[in-house]
C-alpha cells in the first residue's frame, strides 16, 4: 500500500526492491480479487521477470526513469501487446497475435514499470458501472454488495486493494472518476490529448485516458509518464516541460475557486453535499478565494447521449448484424434508441451544445482558476445494477451529471475523497480546471489532500 513516490525511495536505499513490491502486489491479487472481481488476466511470470529485470537496473543505479518497477495494471480497453483485449465483451476473438501496445502501455514499459495484469470493464466501457456478460460483477472494495462505478472500475478496485500500486483507466464520460468517487481513490481525466489514444476511439473525442492512484502525487507521477507525444495519435499535445510533481505543493492560497454544488441541474444525496461544502470549506482556511456560483446550465445529457451511443454504434457495427442481440442488454437498447436513428444533423447539433458549453467554461474561468463541483451526487449502489434502485432512467448519465459535461469540454477534472456516508462509502471531491491548467487541478487537490486523511483510509477489506 506504499505510494509511488515511497516506493522507489525504497528501491534506490536498497531496503526493498521492486521484486518485493511486485510479490506484495500479487498476493493482494490472490487474497482479495475473489472478492472484488477486479482482474481480467493476471501474467504472473511476465511481471516477475520484469520485476528482476527492474531489480538488476537498481541495484546497478541505472533505473529507466524515477518510477522504474512501480506495479502497475491497465483497463482490459487498452492494447497490451502479447495479451489478449477483450473489452468486456463476447464479441472480441481472443485468438492473437495481439502485437501492438496502445500510447499508455508503450510508454510504461519504456519507464519501466512492472505491468502485471488487466483489468475488468463493462462491455466496450459503455457506462458507468463495471459489469459484462464476459466476465461478470466487479464489486465495491469498501462494501463488496455495492458497485465500485465504472468503467474503469476494475482499476479503482485493484488500486484501493492494493493489487498493483497504479492503474490506467479510460473516461469517456466519467469512467475513471466515477469509479474513483466510489472507491475512494484519486483519478485524473487530463486534458483531452495529454495521454495519447490510439486505436482512435470510436466515442471521438470524448475519450481520454487518465492515471488512477491512491494520492495526488502518485497520480501526477503517473501522468508524468504517460503524458508523452505518439506518432499514432495526431491530436496528441506535445510533451509537458517540466514533471506535473513540480510545484504539486504550491497550495491555494490566492487561488480563486468557483464551487457549484449542482452545475444548475442536478441533486445530491444530503450526506454528499455536506462533505463537499466541508471540502470547500478546508480550501478556503487554506486561502483560496472561494465564491458559491449559480451556473444555471442546461443539462447537456441529450446532446452527450447523440455523441456516446452514436459512437456505440460504430463500435458495435464492426461485429455484424446480430451484434445487438449478442451484448448487454441495456447497451442494446440505448444504441437503438439514439444511436441508430442518429442523423448527421442531430450529431451536428448535438456538437454545437458542445461547443456551447466549451464557451461557457471558457468565460468562468475569465474569472476563476478552478470549480469545484461533488463528483458524484450520491455513493455506490447495489452491485449488479445499471441505476440505482428506483432511479427514473437505467442510462448512467442520470445518475452522474457532474463528470461527462468536462469530457464534452475536454477539461482536465480531478476526483479525490472528500469523505464517507454514515454505511462507510467514499465520497468524491471533484476539482475542474480550464483546459491545459492539469499541474493546477493536481496543486489544488495536493492541497485538499495534505489538508485531511480521507486518502490514508484503507477498506474493510484489508483487515
Amino acid at each position: 500500500m506504499l505510494p509511488a513516490s515511497e516506493l522507489v525511495a525504497g528501491f534506490a536505499s536498497g531496503a526493498y526492491d521492486p521484486v518485493d513490491a511486485f510479490d506484495a502486489s500479487v498476493a493482494a491479487v490472490k487474497a482479495l480479487d475473489g472478492e472484488v472481481n477486479a482482474m481480467v488476466m493476471v501474467d504472473e511470470a511476465a511481471g516477475a521477470a520484469s520485476a528482476r529485470e527492474s531489480a538488476a537496473r537498481w541495484k546497478v543505479g541505472s533505473p529507466l526513469s524515477p518510477v522504474d518497477g512501480v506495479p502497475v495494471t491497465i483497463k482490459d480497453i487498452i492494447l497490451t501487446r502479447g495479451w489478449p483485449t477483450l473489452r468486456g465483451s463476447r464479441l472480441v476473438d481472443e485468438a492473437g497475435p495481439w502485437p501492438d501496445d496502445s500510447p499508455a502501455t508503450a510508454r510504461l514499459r519504456e519507464s519501466g514499470a512492472v505491468i502485471f495484469g488487466k483489468n475488468t470493464t463493462p462491455e466496450f466501457g459503455w457506462k458507468g458501472v463495471t459489469d459484462s456478460l464476459r466476465h461478470g460483477v466487479t464489486r465495491n472494495p469498501w462494501d463488496p454488495s455495492r458497485t465500485t462505478g465504472g468503467s474503469s472500475g476494475g482499476a479503482a478496485a485493484t488500486t484501493a486493494l492494493g493489487m498493483g500500486t497504479w492503474s490506467v483507466g479510460t473516461d469517456g464520460g466519467g469512467s475513471v472518476r466515477i469509479p474513483g468517487s466510489f472507491s475512494g481513490i484519486v483519478g485524473l481525466k487530463p486534458t483531452y490529448g495529454q495521454v495519447p489514444v490510439w486505436p482512435a476511439s470510436a466515442y471521438g473525442t470524448l475519450s481520454h485516458i487518465g492515471p488512477m492512484a491512491r494520492t495526488v502525487r502518485d497520480c501526477a507521477l503517473l501522468l508524468d509518464v504517460l503524458a508523452q507525444p505518439d506518432p499514432r495519435d495526431w491530436s496528441c499535445l506535445p510533451a509537458p516541460i517540466t514533471s506535473y510533481a513540480d510545484g504539486l505543493d504550491g497550495g491555494v492560497r490566492g487561488l480563486r475557486v468557483a464551487f457549484s454544488p449542482d452545475l444548475g441541474y442536478g441533486r445530491n444525496d444530503p450526506e454528499v453535499e455536506a462533505a463537499v461544502r466541508s471540502a470547500v470549506d478546508v480550501l478556503a482556511s487554506s486561502g483560496a478565494v472561494v465564491d458559491e456560483v449559480a451556473l444555471e446550465l442546461d443539462d447537456p445529457a441529450d446532446a452527450f447521449h447523440t455523441l456516446w451511443f452514436a459512437g456505440a454504434a460504430k463500435v458495435l457495427r464492426a461485429y455484424g448484424d446480430d451484434a445487438l442481440e449478442r451484448v448487454d442488454p441495456v447497451l442494446a437498447q440505448a444504441v437503438s434508441s439514439f444511436g441508430l436513428s442518429a442523423t448527421a444533423a442531430d450529431f451536428l447539433d448535438a456538437t454545437a451544445v458542445r461547443m456551447a458549453l466549451g464557451e461557457r467554461m471558457g468565460e468562468l474561468h475569465r474569472s476563476y482558476d478552478v470549480l469545484i463541483t461533488p463528483t458524484m451526487p450520491i455513493t455506490a449502489f447495489a452491485a449488479g445494477q445499471a441505476a440505482p434502485d428506483g432511479w427514473p432512467s437505467q442510462l448512467w448519465p442520470s445518475w452522474t451529471p457532474y463528470t461527462y459535461p468536462f469530457n464534452m469540454t475536454q477539461q482536465p477534472a480531478l476526483t479525490l475523497p472528500c469523505g464517507f456516508s454514515e454505511d462507510g462509502l467514499p465520497i468524491g471531491l471533484q476539482v475542474v480546471g480550464p483546459r491545459f491548467a492539469d499541474a493546477l487541478v493536481l496543486r489544488v487537490g495536493q492541497a485538499y489532500e495534505q489538508a485531511t486523511d480521507w486518502h490514508t483510509r484503507r477498506p474493510p477489506l484489508l483487515g
